[in-house]
Order: C-alpha cells, then structure tokens, then sequence
C-alpha cells in the first residue's frame, strides 16, 4: 500500500473501491455511527520529573479515536469529528480531527514529558517533516484488535498502522541518519489504545463477532492481536510500550443507551464484565511475550484505564463533574461523531461533564485521567 502525503486525496482503502462500495460504506457507517453513539514542534518543559539520565526523544502513538489526531479526516470514512462543535475549546476554536472539545491524552502525554505541545497526525497534509523526530500519531478512530473492527466502517487497521510506522522509520532515517533514528525508535514511549471498540462496536452493537465467539473466546481473539501488534512494534525497534486496557464501556453514555435501558439508562454491566475479561488477559499475553523476548531493556507495560475512569464516573462530584452519565452534545446519549455536529446544541459549562460526547471525554476529564496514568506508570515505562 503506498502512503501519499502533502496532498488532500483521501486514504485509499479496498472497501471504497467502487461507487457502490462507497455506498455499502455510508450505510454501514451510519447505521454504525446510529445504533453505536456514533469515537507543533517546540518542545517544552516537561512538567513532571523524569528519572536520571532518562531521554524521551518522542511519543509514538497507535490505536483508535482516544488518540485520533485527525488521520480518519483524511480516508474516506463517516468516523469523523473535523466539523464544530468538535474543537470547541481547542486553540482558536478549530475542529481538527480530535474526538474531544479539547486537546487529547497524546497531546497532554507529550507536553507533560517535555516533548511538544501537540501530537499531529502522520496523515496530516500539513505534517511537517521537523515534527517527525518527536512523534506522530497513526489512531484511527473505530479501529479494534480484531481485523473486522476497522473493516466495518472503513477505518485505518492496526495492520496498516504497522505499515505506516514502517514508511516513518523510512522518511526519518532519510532525514537523521540510521544513527539517530535507532536512538529515537529506541528511547521513546509508545502507547497503544484499543481494544474498547471491538467490544462497544463490533461485538455487542453490530453483533457480528457474537454468532461466532462467546466473550472469553472474542476476548482472547483481542488479546492476540494485541500480543501480535506490540511484538512487531518490537520488532521494529520500540522498546517502551505501553498497552492501554479497555474502559469501563458499559458506563460509557452512548452505551448506557444501547445496553442498558433506553429510559433508565444504566451500566449495561455485561459490556463492562466483558471489558474486564480482556484487561485480565491482557498483562498476562504482555507478561509472556516479554519473556519470550529475553530483552532486559524492553518495557511492556499494562495501563489501567478501566478503573480511574469508573471511578471518575461512580464518584464524579468528588472530581468537581456535575454530569457523567451523558455528553456535552446534544442529549448527550447518543450524539458521537456525525451526529454530534454543527446543529447540536452544547452544554454552556464544559468542565463541569466528564464527557463530551457519548463516548469521549471532555479535556478536563482527559486531564485527569492522563494525570493518574502518568503518575502511576511512567517509572515502569521509562
């Protein structure tokens, strides 16, 4: 597959290979998008204290819509958020492709750690070669482990994520040296979110994957493509990885619509249930791969997100959140992407909802949430 930049043609995927693929994919896309709620280059302080001798040359990041810097604005897919009121408290006000009013988890990982303020996109037309050497992102939003996750709405897969950090190592060697660019694949942070949309999407809303696994079976079909991305990540030279579980997706606004009543809107308990199956599972593969390794210098790391975010959901008032159990836009229990749009109305008080949209945090709960991980995970990853 060949990777075109500098230019607005949208990414070429096999599903849009005709009109009336593109067809099946706007059908598919919102049906998907309906039924599922619808997911610079100065460097800076950094703002907590690394350890000694420590250098964090970049942040690299892969996964779904969490870390989505724009990439999905440049494919031809419905999963998309570059129109207001997406944006809304971002600098200027702008709508870029981030699925939040704000900044996101990558942005604030890489200011923290003294990196840069913003994580672009490797998608970007815009991206500037001087960004490469402190990371991109390569998320998609609605991507999962299991290969039909991205298919169903024709979004950028883990696979080919895999080739477009591939094609990055190239154009940075071209720019660095070989030298250089090992130091960088090396002694960066890579972070790895996924997982929550093969079960939200792919799995309970679509229902595709539950004629042919039950929850144990689906969830250890996660697990391995887990193991499998972060081992080519390896591979390819990273060293610091970190794997990020499945949230609390039964609490998660949309889904408390979808599974757990449409009035009474409770945690649909057994999407949680199932979210906690793979986040046991997933240190386990993580733990066995690195020992298959024998690499003293590798870093694989397990991060919890499932917990700090329940927890910001169960006792939100304790947080300063007034609302946790609906978004910012619209009705707040359904509205993501699409339908989260330019006709939407929006909450007039942002950082008293801990979610934006139905699915997606504000950027004040992103903050606390990135705040938690990094207080609780860096020495191990670093």
């Amino acid at each position: 597959m060949v990777w075109k930049f500098r230019t607005t043609k949208p990414f070429s995927h096999p599903f849009l290979s005709s009109s009336s693929s593109t067809t099946l994919l706007f059908s598919a896309s919102v049906s998907l998008v309906f039924i599922n709620c619808i997911t610079t280059t100065t460097t800076t302080e950094a703002a907590i204290s690394l350890p000694k001798n420590v250098t964090i040359p970049a942040l690299i990041v892969f996964g779904d819509s969490i870390v989505d810097q724009g990439n999905n604005n440049n494919i031809e897919t419905l999963v998309k958020c570059n129109f207001p009121p997406y944006g809304k408290d971002f600098m200027g006000g702008l709508p870029t492709g981030r699925f939040s009013n704000g900044k996101t988890p990558a942005d604030m990982i890489a200011e923290e750690l003294g990196i840069k303020e913003l994580i672009p996109a490797y998608l970007d037309p815009n991206l500037q070669d001087n960004d490469l050497p402190t990371g991109v992102s390569f998320a998609s939003g609605a991507t999962g482990f299991d290969p039909q996750t991205p298919v169903i709405v024709s979004v950028i897969s883990l696979d080919e994520q895999i080739k477009m950090f591939k094609e990055y190592i190239g154009r940075l060697t071209g720019m660095v040296g070989e030298e250089r660019t090992n130091f960088i694949l090396t002694n960066s942070v890579y972070l790895v979110i996924a997982g929550s949309d093969d079960l939200a999407n792919t799995y309970f809303t679509i229902g595709i994957r539950r004629l042919q696994y039950d929850v144990n079976s689906y969830t250890d079909l996660m697990v391995r493509g887990a193991s499998n991305f972060v081992k080519e990540l390896y591979e390819l030279g990273a060293k610091k990885i970190g794997v990020f579980g499945a949230a609390p997706i039964g609490c998660l606004p949309s889904q408390r619509t979808l599974g757990g009543g449409i009035l009474v809107r409770q945690c649909a308990e057994n999407y949680n249930q199932a979210a906690q199956m793979f986040n046991a599972k997933v240190p386990v593969a993580l733990g066995s791969l690195k020992s298959s390794l024998n690499d003293a210098k590798a870093r694989l790391v397990y991060i919890d997100i499932y917990n700090p975010l329940l927890d910001l959901i169960q006792n939100h008032e304790k947080y300063g959140f007034a609302v946790a159990n609906k978004g910012c836009c619209g009705t707040g229990n359904i509205e993501v992407s699409i339908l989260c749009n330019k006709f939407s109305e929006t909450c007039p008080d942002r950082s008293v909802y801990l979610f934006w949209d139905s699915y997606h945090p504000t950027e004040r709960g992103y903050k606390i949430l990135t705040d938690r991980v990094l207080a609780k995970y860096l020495n191990d990853l670093v």
